[in-house]
């Protein structure tokens, strides 16, 4: 069956490609990664060229897709492997431009190879296939779902990473004070005092969705979020646009809580709905707060949770400071297909040395939980 390289998600109908994506993850939708592309965010200028790669039967039939890209840098991915790109460097191999399928800016687990296992696996067959011919290095598939393991796991060439993030799962928790109390006596106390220093500084927190923030509302959001990058001397990922864009086209799935000092807006949060999960994804603030961060990010986002009767809540990548706060360490996975032989032997040896060394750090991390032994 013919695989297409669409350069533009507006190239498939959104209906079409929605059919294939087998969970309410909002990452994968069609209104979503278009809405990347059409606010600019992910551009060819910006080394990320969309392209999407869509199997179809004899009848025209769309059978599999998955959302692709043909990168020239590793930026944005959050499954690091600038190492491998600088021993290719070294060694005069060109690494770049590589073809990455992944949903940009986003360490989210979820639905890569789109559509039923047998076209999946033709998919990725006839992908892999058509890299040395397109002058690409190899392909890399980030976050994936167990149903994109089964379709990568023993087939010829590919490569497992592990990784590991914290997610916070609600137990049917009644409340916040319910999840406390089935913490150790040392550590509620402390998210308590947290809370409590939070708002002994005036600072009051307020829940909106996507409908019911106004333009001026959405300049802040994005004046937040910019400003994470500037500290760091970075230009931010996103732009103005995307944000306006995601509200027209998937208000029911966002959520944004600000806070407030006085009557004014101080700091904020962006996450996603999707399922029985939230996802928060931006924050930022612009002023400095004690202990700002931890109640926006973290304990306002387990309130809505409780609230929302969602059952996880994935507060993105990294960060062993989630840990005392009853974020349980979760393996995450990407799979790696590389032309190179000698790259593609080295990569497999330190992959296997890595795999010992996350696993025993998930492990290891559970013992900082700061749940009351039963």
């Amino acid at each position: 069956m013919p695989i297409s390289i669409l350069p533009h998600l507006a190239d498939i109908d959104a209906a079409t490609w929605d059919a294939l994506v087998p969970d309410a993850q909002p990452f994968l939708r069609h209104a979503f990664l278009r809405s990347l592309e059409d606010s600019a965010s992910v551009t060819p200028r910006t080394g990320w060229a969309p392209a999407h790669q869509v199997l179809t039967d004899t009848q025209g039939q769309v059978r599999a897709a998955m959302p692709a890209y043909v990168k020239t840098h590793s930026f944005g991915e959050y499954v690091f492997d600038h190492g491998w790109a600088d021993a290719c460097d070294r060694a005069g191999i060109d690494y770049y431009p590589k073809l990455l399928c992944a949903v940009p800016f986003s360490p989210v687990s979820g639905a890569r190879l789109l559509g039923d296992a047998q076209a999946a696996g033709e998919l990725i067959d006839g992908v892999s296939d058509a890299l040395l011919e397109q002058g690409l290095s190899g392909l890399h598939v980030n976050f994936t779902d167990p149903a994109s393991d089964e379709v990568l796991r023993g087939r010829a060439g590919w490569m497992e990473r592990l990784g590991c993030q914290f997610h916070w799962r609600n137990q049917g928790y009644r409340d916040f004070q319910d999840f406390l109390d089935s913490l150790s006596s040392r550590k509620r106390k402390q998210m308590r005092k947290e809370r409590e220093q939070v708002a002994g500084q005036g600072i009051e927190f307020q829940w909106y969705h996507g409908h019911e923030l106004s333009e001026a509302q959405w300049d802040f959001v994005y004046a937040c979020y910019a400003n994470t990058y500037a500290v760091r001397r970075r230009a931010p990922y996103l732009t103005r646009a995307f944000f306006s864009l995601l509200a027209e086209r998937m208000p029911a799935s966002i959520r944004v809580v600000m806070a407030h000092q006085g009557g004014r807006a101080v700091a904020m949060a962006f996450s996603l709905v999707g399922g029985d999960s939230l996802y928060g994804r931006y924050w930022g603030c612009l002023a400095e707060f004690d202990r700002l961060h931890f109640e926006t990010c973290f304990y306002q986002g387990m309130d809505v949770a409780i609230a929302e009767g969602l059952q996880r809540f994935d507060a993105g990548a990294q960060g062993e400071h989630k840990l005392i706060r009853g974020f349980e360490p979760v393996i995450t996975r990407s799979w790696h297909y590389l032309l190179h032989p000698g790259l593609k032997a080295a990569v497999q040896d330190f992959l296997a040395q890595e795999r010992v060394g996350v696993l025993g750090y998930a492990e290891e991390a559970r013992t900082a939980l700061p749940f009351r032994q039963v």
